[in-house]
Protein backbone atom coordinates (compact mmCIF):
# COMPACT_ATOMS: atom_id res chain seq x y z
CA UNK A 1 0.00 0.00 0.00
CA UNK A 2 1.29 3.33 -0.74
CA UNK A 3 2.21 6.64 1.21
CA UNK A 4 1.76 4.60 4.48
CA UNK A 5 4.23 6.48 6.12
CA UNK A 6 2.05 9.85 6.35
CA UNK A 7 0.37 7.63 9.06
CA UNK A 8 2.05 8.58 12.38
CA UNK A 9 1.53 5.60 13.95
CA UNK A 10 2.54 3.59 11.02
CA UNK A 11 5.94 5.23 10.89
CA UNK A 12 6.49 4.87 15.03
CA UNK A 13 5.77 1.14 14.62
CA UNK A 14 8.82 0.91 11.91
CA UNK A 15 11.05 3.41 13.75
CA UNK A 16 10.49 0.29 16.87
CA UNK A 17 11.45 -2.12 14.05
CA UNK A 18 14.32 -0.29 12.51
CA UNK A 19 16.57 -3.24 14.24
CA UNK A 20 14.89 -6.45 13.51
CA UNK A 21 16.82 -9.42 12.51
CA UNK A 22 15.81 -8.90 8.48
CA UNK A 23 17.46 -5.44 8.47
CA UNK A 24 19.31 -5.05 11.33
CA UNK A 25 22.71 -5.84 9.48
CA UNK A 26 21.80 -2.58 6.62
CA UNK A 27 21.00 -0.26 9.22
CA UNK A 28 23.93 -1.49 11.01
CA UNK A 29 25.89 -0.16 8.05
CA UNK A 30 23.60 3.09 7.85
CA UNK A 31 25.17 3.84 11.12
CA UNK A 32 28.75 3.07 10.12
CA UNK A 33 28.90 5.17 7.07
CA UNK A 34 26.68 8.28 8.74
CA UNK A 35 28.78 11.46 9.80
CA UNK A 36 27.79 14.62 11.41
CA UNK A 37 27.99 16.41 7.99
CA UNK A 38 26.40 13.18 6.25
CA UNK A 39 23.28 11.59 7.16
CA UNK A 40 21.83 8.87 5.73
CA UNK A 41 18.30 7.56 6.36
CA UNK A 42 17.46 3.91 7.76
CA UNK A 43 15.91 1.39 5.09
CA UNK A 44 12.48 0.87 6.34
CA UNK A 45 11.89 -2.67 8.20
CA UNK A 46 8.80 -3.01 5.97
CA UNK A 47 11.51 -4.08 3.02
CA UNK A 48 13.10 -7.44 2.94
CA UNK A 49 17.16 -6.10 4.30
CA UNK A 50 19.20 -9.25 3.90
CA UNK A 51 16.52 -11.47 2.24
CA UNK A 52 15.11 -9.48 -0.60
CA UNK A 53 15.69 -10.49 -4.13
CA UNK A 54 15.71 -7.05 -5.40
CA UNK A 55 18.08 -4.58 -4.84
CA UNK A 56 16.20 -1.44 -6.33
CA UNK A 57 19.18 1.83 -6.86
CA UNK A 58 17.86 5.19 -7.33
CA UNK A 59 19.82 8.53 -7.27
CA UNK A 60 19.85 9.54 -3.27
CA UNK A 61 17.69 10.23 -0.77
CA UNK A 62 14.51 12.74 -1.18
CA UNK A 63 13.07 14.84 1.25
CA UNK A 64 10.66 12.56 2.12
CA UNK A 65 13.34 10.32 4.11
CA UNK A 66 14.28 12.98 6.49
CA UNK A 67 13.60 12.13 10.15
CA UNK A 68 12.50 15.66 11.32
CA UNK A 69 9.61 16.26 8.04
CA UNK A 70 9.71 12.66 6.64
CA UNK A 71 9.61 8.70 7.84
CA UNK A 72 13.42 8.58 8.52
CA UNK A 73 13.67 5.80 6.12
CA UNK A 74 14.51 4.98 2.60
CA UNK A 75 10.85 3.28 1.56
CA UNK A 76 8.31 2.74 -0.94
CA UNK A 77 5.97 3.26 1.11
CA UNK A 78 6.89 7.47 2.00
CA UNK A 79 4.70 9.93 1.23
CA UNK A 80 5.79 10.95 -1.58
CA UNK A 81 5.06 11.00 -5.76
CA UNK A 82 8.12 8.84 -6.44
CA UNK A 83 8.36 6.26 -3.46
CA UNK A 84 4.28 6.09 -4.74
CA UNK A 85 5.07 5.16 -8.06
CA UNK A 86 7.55 2.49 -7.08
CA UNK A 87 5.14 0.88 -4.91
CA UNK A 88 2.20 1.04 -7.08
CA UNK A 89 4.34 -0.48 -10.02
CA UNK A 90 5.82 -3.34 -7.57
CA UNK A 91 2.30 -4.46 -6.46
CA UNK A 92 1.27 -4.23 -9.97
CA UNK A 93 3.64 -6.96 -11.40
CA UNK A 94 2.97 -9.12 -7.91
CA UNK A 95 5.71 -8.10 -6.07
CA UNK A 96 5.91 -6.84 -1.92
CA UNK A 97 8.10 -4.20 0.25
CA UNK A 98 9.58 -7.26 1.49
CA UNK A 99 10.99 -8.51 -2.08
CA UNK A 100 12.76 -4.80 -2.41
CA UNK A 101 16.05 -3.74 -0.98
CA UNK A 102 15.95 0.00 -1.80
CA UNK A 103 19.18 2.28 -1.62
CA UNK A 104 20.89 4.79 -3.43
CA UNK A 105 23.81 5.60 -5.53
CA UNK A 106 24.56 8.14 -3.46
CA UNK A 107 22.88 6.82 -0.01
CA UNK A 108 24.07 10.38 1.88
CA UNK A 109 21.35 13.07 1.97
CA UNK A 110 22.29 15.76 -0.61
CA UNK A 111 18.93 16.44 -2.05
CA UNK A 112 20.82 17.07 -5.49
CA UNK A 113 22.55 14.69 -8.60
CA UNK A 114 25.54 13.55 -6.92
CA UNK A 115 28.90 14.25 -8.92
CA UNK A 116 31.38 12.21 -10.32
CA UNK A 117 33.61 11.51 -7.60
CA UNK A 118 30.23 11.44 -5.23
CA UNK A 119 28.97 8.25 -7.06
CA UNK A 120 32.49 7.18 -7.46
CA UNK A 121 32.21 7.02 -3.26
CA UNK A 122 29.00 5.46 -3.40
CA UNK A 123 29.89 2.65 -5.18
CA UNK A 124 31.19 0.84 -2.44
CA UNK A 125 27.78 0.98 -0.87
CA UNK A 126 26.23 -0.24 -3.51
CA UNK A 127 28.65 -3.50 -3.55
CA UNK A 128 28.56 -4.04 0.64
CA UNK A 129 24.50 -3.48 -0.24
CA UNK A 130 25.44 -6.88 -2.50
CA UNK A 131 27.46 -8.36 0.38
CA UNK A 132 24.55 -8.09 2.81
CA UNK A 133 21.93 -9.26 1.17
CA UNK A 134 23.04 -12.58 -0.58
CA UNK A 135 19.48 -13.59 -2.11
CA UNK A 136 19.82 -10.84 -4.40
CA UNK A 137 18.36 -11.98 -7.89
CA UNK A 138 17.77 -8.93 -9.63
CA UNK A 139 19.46 -5.15 -9.65
CA UNK A 140 16.85 -2.85 -10.83
CA UNK A 141 18.33 0.67 -11.99
CA UNK A 142 15.94 2.98 -11.86
CA UNK A 143 17.39 6.57 -13.82
CA UNK A 144 20.43 7.49 -15.49
CA UNK A 145 22.31 7.97 -12.06
CA UNK A 146 21.61 4.55 -11.09
CA UNK A 147 23.26 3.65 -14.27
CA UNK A 148 25.95 5.67 -14.20
CA UNK A 149 26.80 4.45 -10.88
CA UNK A 150 26.08 0.78 -11.79
CA UNK A 151 29.39 0.96 -14.47
CA UNK A 152 31.56 1.97 -11.89
CA UNK A 153 30.54 -0.60 -9.83
CA UNK A 154 31.88 -3.17 -12.67
CA UNK A 155 34.66 -1.26 -12.86
CA UNK A 156 35.20 -2.08 -9.18
CA UNK A 157 34.23 -5.68 -9.28
CA UNK A 158 34.03 -6.82 -12.67
CA UNK A 159 32.59 -10.18 -11.63
CA UNK A 160 29.85 -8.97 -9.43
CA UNK A 161 26.62 -9.42 -12.24
CA UNK A 162 27.76 -12.83 -13.43
CA UNK A 163 25.05 -14.08 -11.18
CA UNK A 164 22.40 -11.05 -11.07
CA UNK A 165 19.78 -9.45 -13.83
CA UNK A 166 20.60 -5.88 -14.30
CA UNK A 167 17.34 -4.12 -15.36
CA UNK A 168 18.09 -0.45 -16.56
CA UNK A 169 15.10 1.92 -16.92
CA UNK A 170 13.88 5.35 -15.72
CA UNK A 171 13.58 7.16 -12.81
CA UNK A 172 10.16 7.40 -11.61
CA UNK A 173 9.67 10.65 -10.79
CA UNK A 174 7.98 12.32 -12.90
CA UNK A 175 10.33 14.74 -14.45
CA UNK A 176 12.36 11.68 -15.78
CA UNK A 177 9.21 10.19 -17.31
CA UNK A 178 8.03 13.55 -18.88
CA UNK A 179 9.29 14.82 -22.21
CA UNK A 180 7.60 17.72 -24.71
CA UNK A 181 6.99 14.90 -27.21
CA UNK A 182 3.91 12.79 -26.18
CA UNK A 183 4.69 9.93 -27.88
CA UNK A 184 8.31 10.02 -26.07
CA UNK A 185 6.43 10.62 -23.06
CA UNK A 186 4.63 6.93 -23.44
CA UNK A 187 7.48 4.81 -24.88
CA UNK A 188 9.05 6.04 -21.19
CA UNK A 189 6.07 5.03 -19.05
CA UNK A 190 6.20 1.76 -21.36
CA UNK A 191 9.41 1.04 -20.77
CA UNK A 192 8.98 1.45 -16.93
CA UNK A 193 6.05 -1.08 -17.17
CA UNK A 194 8.23 -3.28 -18.92
CA UNK A 195 11.32 -3.03 -16.96
CA UNK A 196 9.01 -4.36 -14.11
CA UNK A 197 7.08 -7.05 -15.82
CA UNK A 198 10.75 -8.12 -17.00
CA UNK A 199 11.67 -7.80 -12.67
CA UNK A 200 9.02 -10.01 -11.98
CA UNK A 201 9.42 -12.51 -14.70
CA UNK A 202 12.94 -13.16 -13.70
CA UNK A 203 11.64 -13.96 -9.72
CA UNK A 204 8.72 -16.22 -10.83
Amino acid sequence: MSRRMQDKNYRADQWQHRCDPHIKPINDYVDAIRTPDLWVPYVAPIHGGINARVLSVLRDPGPATQRETGSGFISIENDDPTAERQCDRFESVGLSAYDILPWNAYPWYINRAPKAAELEDGVDTVLEMLRLAPAIQVVLLQGGDARRSWRRVLRRSPNIAKDLTVIPTYHPGLQALWHKDPAERIRRVNHQADAYQQLAAVLA
